[in-house]
C-alpha cells in the first residue's frame, strides 16, 4: 500500500470587513462554486472553501461570521 501524504489543514484565513468582501465565484460551464474574499483595493481573490451545496454555504457563513446577504456572486 502506498502511504498518502495528508495535507495539513490550512489556518483559517482572516476576514476583515473593512478590507475584504465575501464573494462566491461560480463557473458558467461546470457550475463549480468557490467561496472566498476579494480585496476591496486591488480586487485580488483569496479562496476559502469549495461550496457543493447549502450545507457548505452555511458552514462558510458560520466559520467566518459572514451574513448571507453580504455575499456577492461572480461568474
Amino acid at each position: 500500500m502506498w502511504k498518502l501524504k495528508r495535507k495539513k489543514q490550512e489556518e483559517q484565513k482572516a476576514y476583515h470587513p473593512e478590507t475584504h468582501r465575501p464573494v462566491i465565484r461560480a463557473s458558467i460551464c461546470t457550475g463549480e462554486q468557490v467561496a472566498g474574499f476579494k480585496h476591496r483595493e486591488n480586487g485580488k481573490f483569496e479562496e476559502a472553501m469549495l461550496i457543493r451545496g447549502e450545507k457548505d454555504l452555511q458552514e462558510f457563513c458560520e466559520t467566518y461570521g459572514v451574513n448571507r446577504k453580504e455575499i456577492k456572486k461572480e461568474w
